[in-house]
């Protein structure tokens, strides 16, 4: 049975539109899909209405063909993003140990696992809220809540073969720019990277050589224009470097990879052998 005529949905459809949703339609029609009742459907048109992100209010975002649960509050997993995971997947096969960092709902490394399930996937967030989020999108036991790299096991030194990255990449100064989707409802350890972007960057790939494997690469999601500072980091860090774009996702993602030779075990620490 319908929850709506057809006259009702172009109401709801009208009301969405007010509020600002350019894709009112489609909303709409995602709305009376998962509201069990015209209770609960009004209840979640008012909450777009305010501005709660759809994904918050749905409790799931689709992304590369998957539902990725998405709690409130958590950063909501961009489209752009994907051409990431797409990156990622070209470097990855049967066996490949795969870190997501800064993972949030766990949407990257989610993806990763279902295109490639023999892949080992692993994550890692600081944030207690995205840790609970993301344990519900993969393997609970492989999601770790911490400060980048300290959140994750020790056996994982040295032995990253895919590192992959959407740090918080927005300067400070410009997150007051952000759509209130975005700036009200999503945790600002989530979106604010420094003063240049950067902050959490930096940490990453002064700390990736010692956690990838030899030949293991680091990918970074960040912005065109701070592209080339990002590629710069990881040059300086010893890992080749190249840069790779989508126009039609506008999304850039900075590769680095490190050396395929590596130093002989008794030249490192004890706490990157593995066991």
């Amino acid at each position: 049975m319908k929850l709506v005529s057809r006259v009702e949905r172009s109401l709801l459809v009208d009301r969405l539109q007010k509020a600002g949703c350019v894709f009112a339609v489609d909303e709409v029609r995602l709305l009376v899909t998962t509201a069990r009742t015209i209770t609960e459907l009004e209840v979640m048109v008012e909450a777009r209405e305010a501005g709660r992100p759809l994904e918050h209010i749905l409790g799931w975002a689709e992304f590369r063909g998957l539902h990725v649960r998405v709690d409130p509050g958590i950063f909501v997993p961009r489209r752009r993003t994907e051409f990431l995971v797409r990156q990622a997947l070209t470097r990855c096969h049967s066996g490949t140990v795969v870190v997501d960092l800064c993972c949030g709902s766990g949407a990257v490394g989610a993806a990763v696992a279902a295109a490639v399930p023999l892949a080992d996937v692993f994550a890692a967030d600081i944030d207690p809220a995205a840790v609970r989020c993301a344990r519900r999108n993969l393997d609970p036991v492989k999601v770790f809540e911490g400060d980048l790299f300290e959140a994750l096991p020790t056996t994982l030194r040295g032995h990253v073969d895919v590192l992959v990255v959407n740090a918080p990449y927005v300067p400070t100064a410009r997150i007051e720019l952000m759509p209130p989707e975005a700036r009200l409802h999503e945790a600002r350890v989530a979106l604010d990277g420094g003063a240049d972007g950067l902050d959490v960057q930096r940490r990453v790939v002064a700390e990736s050589p010692l956690w990838l494997a030899p030949g293991g690469h680091l990918l970074i999601e960040t912005s065109t224009e701070q592209a080339p500072h990002t590629a710069e980091l990881l040059i300086e860090s010893g890992l080749t470097c190249q840069v790779a774009h989508s126009h039609r996702r506008n999304a850039t993602v900075v590769v680095g990879t490190s050396p395929e030779s590596s130093l002989p075990e008794s030249s490192l620490p004890e706490s990157s052998l593995p066991g």
